[in-house]
């Protein structure tokens, strides 16, 4: 880096301008992190708001004092302490005075403050604020040494570095922002329940988190809600500093007679603004993504009321709500990042542990520095009284010192070896101080500050007493803020999530029951065609395509589809797409191998058994409950040989087997001889010498078993049970008929695949 001067004298630096970029942004990205965006550990304040906080203290703006204009507020702060914008001042005030944005506000405010809805506050110009008690205990004992202040940006004032912190503001009211590379968001709690636990950590301080949330049941948000988040994460979130909270709206049956009822939500979850939801939730009515929904009426006053009117009496009132939570934000996630400032200025994650230990650390620094402070008072006071003391044990002495002396402050420091300060308060007193009772109010004054350095002392030389007075002042706090009060009462409820059959409820009630038929081609391309169509021979397709699966099924619906590799994948017919144009590639829905096929599409069923066969000769029985994917990636079913590939998938609805070998040998066996698996290969089918299968079907004996010519006309098998034998064998020739079509009859053997639009 160069350096020289321009002809007015000025310097001029010469750098790269990659090296001049770098240095200014992590300038500005520590100012971010440091000044702006994260919250101080101790006071749980950022620079804005304990200015603020200071700003409002110097303008006697006290709980029982009266109110001032904001705008008085704010230009104060911007004035001495916060050379920013003013209405970003003026939006952290109005943050801290709603009560539906901090559980604990630090500013009292008259007028419009905004609401719920999302609405904006008046102009600083018509508000008017003052402080809280809980901002009251943050302030409090600030003249008393108890902290720093340093130079304010223009040097003709002072600002504390960090405030007393009395009131557990951090967790209490909790924090969020955003910083270059990091950001912070916590929740609030509940301050009598933060000091429980900051009690017990006092008297144990190697306490784990998990006997903590013994005292912190876990967030208590303003708005309220039921938090359903387990215990196991919310330890974790505690533990680590990270993790999430699930918060749902609270809300209740109302009757109204003749078996018609209505929902009514009395609390929605924090952060969250009242009218967007209203609005979100008519939006999904009219796209009928909430089916079970008849209405939504917004009948809120100070108090929230919103009423939801089913689509019929006779939907579950639980299952209705389930389905609102799933797809409003009548439940969201709260996500916990405790990203903090440590007492150094360094930001950290932290745990439960670590926050309550810097707080109480803080508080009790605040003990020592304060008892510190009172201490130098008491000993000067004292000082003065001594000199006091003396004058009057030595009246008439120090009166004819002073009458007749023309220096008398050396000479009473010389008779009665007093210090300057001392004789120069004796000179200081007025003639009305000689009387006889204020002798008695000195020596008593004397004595009381004598007991009182006792106890500064007493609670200087004592580590113990210093956390017992702690102790007793998180105690008071504790009484101020307790749950027997209005602002202490808790107001986040907690309960179970919602179990597995809710859930799978919910996934059918959100979507609306229509009759469609899912058509795939042979190049890949998928669509839901509305209604059950019975002649797709109208269908259009791309060039050189044409239907291979035509499936009937409801909106409701899952499809299994398998390809030759023998991997199953679950669609979800409401997700398909509709039946203009030719569709949607089915890769875009799923991660389907470049060198497979589909050998089977076919309606979802629970219930059934499937029998799995490739055409080497190997399958084996599955339940088709196990054979469902949530992954796009489906689901590897059945393994296949090298160079084989997976061939058919029916229902195994029988209790016979036959199996068509490629080199036109039958085999007849019972079902019962093939095993039910998970996955895997499978058992030997089919054996002898070129043992590929050409096709397998699943009978009833007292049916019979039918076969298709190439003509596709049906034929009964005659004599079937000649090619009886145990699995596994090499079979008999088949008798004539099956041709080079070697197919049996698919609608007897009930084939799960809708090949060619047969369904």
């Amino acid at each position: 880096m160069g350096e020289h001067f321009t002809e007015e004298g000025g310097r001029i630096f010469d750098e790269s301008f990659e090296q001049a970029l770098s240095s200014r942004y992590l300038a500005y990205a520590l100012s971010t992190i440091t000044q702006r965006a994260l919250p101080d550990a101790r006071d749980g304040l950022k620079p804005v708001h304990r200015r603020l906080m200071h700003a409002m203290r110097l303008l006697k703006l006290d709980p029982d004092s009266g109110f001032k204009k904001c705008a008085r507020v704010v230009g104060d702060v911007i004035g001495k302490y916060h050379p920013h914008g003013d209405q970003s001042v003026y939006d952290a005030l109005v943050r801290l005075a709603q009560d539906f944005a901090a559980r604990y506000p630090l500013v009292e405010g008259q007028g419009n403050f905004g609401n719920i809805d999302g609405d904006g506050a008046a102009a600083m110009r018509y508000t008017e604020a003052r402080l809280t008690e809980a901002a009251r205990l943050l302030l409090q004992d600030i003249d008393a040494g108890t902290v720093d202040f340093r130079d304010t940006y223009d040097g003709e004032d002072e600002e504390p570095l960090v405030l007393p912190g009395a009131f557990p503001n951090l967790l209490a009211n909790g924090a969020a922002g955003i910083a270059v590379g990091m950001a912070t968001n916590i929740p609030p709690h509940n301050a009598a329940e933060l000091c429980d636990a900051a009690r017990h950590l006092i008297k144990t301080p190697n306490a784990r988190t998990e006997t903590l949330l013994n005292y912190i049941q876990g967030p208590d948000f303003p708005t309220g809600g039921v938090c359903v988040e387990d215990k196991a994460s919310m330890l974790e979130a505690y533990e680590t500093g990270r993790g999430g909270f699930r918060v749902r709206a609270r809300w209740t049956t109302e009757d109204l007679g003749r078996g018609t009822w209505q929902i009514v939500i009395t609390e929605i979850p924090y952060q969250v603004q009242k009218s967007r939801l209203v609005e979100r939730i008519a939006s999904l009515m009219d796209a009928k993504k909430l089916p079970l929904v008849g209405d939504v009426m917004d009948e809120s006053a100070e108090d929230i009321r919103l009423v939801i009117e089913p689509k019929s009496r006779t939907v579950d009132p639980e299952l209705l709500m389930e389905s609102l939570f799933r797809v409003t934000d009548l439940e969201v996630r709260f996500a916990m990042n405790m990203n903090v400032l440590d007492p150094k200025g360094a930001p950290r994650v932290m745990g439960l542990i670590e926050v309550l230990q810097i707080w109480l650390d803080h508080r009790r620094e605040v003990v020592v520095r304060r008892a510190r402070t009172r201490l130098g008072k008491v000993e000067d006071r004292l000082e003065v009284l001594g000199g006091y003391i003396v004058a009057f044990l030595n009246l008439d002495r120090v009166i004819e010192i002073i009458r007749e002396s023309d220096e008398p402050k050396p000479a009473l420091m010389a008779e009665f070896s007093l210090n300057e300060r001392q004789a120069e308060a004796i000179l200081n007193m007025r003639l009305r101080s000689l009387r006889k009772l204020e002798e008695m109010e000195i020596r008593s004054e004397q004595e009381k500050l004598e007991g009182e350095r006792a106890e500064l002392n007493a609670l200087l030389d004592s580590e113990e007493t210093q956390w017992a007075k702690v102790d007793s002042e998180i105690a008071q706090v504790k009484k101020t803020f307790g749950q027997n009060t209005e602002i202490g009462r808790r107001r986040t409820s907690f309960a179970d999530a919602p179990d597995a059959d809710i859930a799978s409820a919910v996934e059918e009630a959100l979507i609306s029951r229509e009759p469609v038929t899912v058509v795939l081609s042979t190049m890949g391309w998928i669509r839901a065609l509305k209604g059950h169509q019975d002649d797709l021979s109208g269908l259009k397709h791309k060039e050189g395509d044409e239907t291979l699966f035509a499936v009937k099924a409801e909106t409701t619906d899952k499809l299994i589809l398998v390809e030759t590799n023998g991997r199953f994948y679950t669609l979800d017919v409401s997700k398909l797409p509709g039946g203009r144009g030719f569709g949607e590639p089915l890769r875009l829905t799923i991660e389907m191998d470049e060198d497979a096929s589909p050998i089977a599409l076919f309606k979802h069923d629970p219930a059934r058994t499937l029998l799995v066969a490739s055409s080497s000769g190997h399958g084996f029985q599955i339940k088709e409950e196990a054979v469902t994917a949530s992954k796009r990636g489906g689901k590897q079913i059945l393994n296949v040989l090298e160079g084989a590939e997976a061939m058919s998938v029916i229902e195994a609805d029988g209790d016979r087997v036959a199996v068509l070998g490629t080199n036109g040998k039958l085999l007849v066996f019972a079902l019962s001889e093939i095993p039910e698996m998970a996955r895997g290969k499978g058992v030997r089918l089919f054996g002898g010498k070129g043992g590929d299968i050409a096709d397998i079907t699943v009978f009833k004996g007292e049916d019979g078993l039918f076969r298709v010519d190439s003509a596709g006309r049906r034929h009964e098998v005659e004599g079937w049970h000649l090619f009886e034998a145990k699995r596994a064998q090499a079979g008999r020739m088949a008798p004539k008929g099956f041709g080079k079509a070697k197919r049996f009859d698919a609608s007897a053997s009930k084939a799960v695949a809708n090949r060619n639009g047969a369904d």
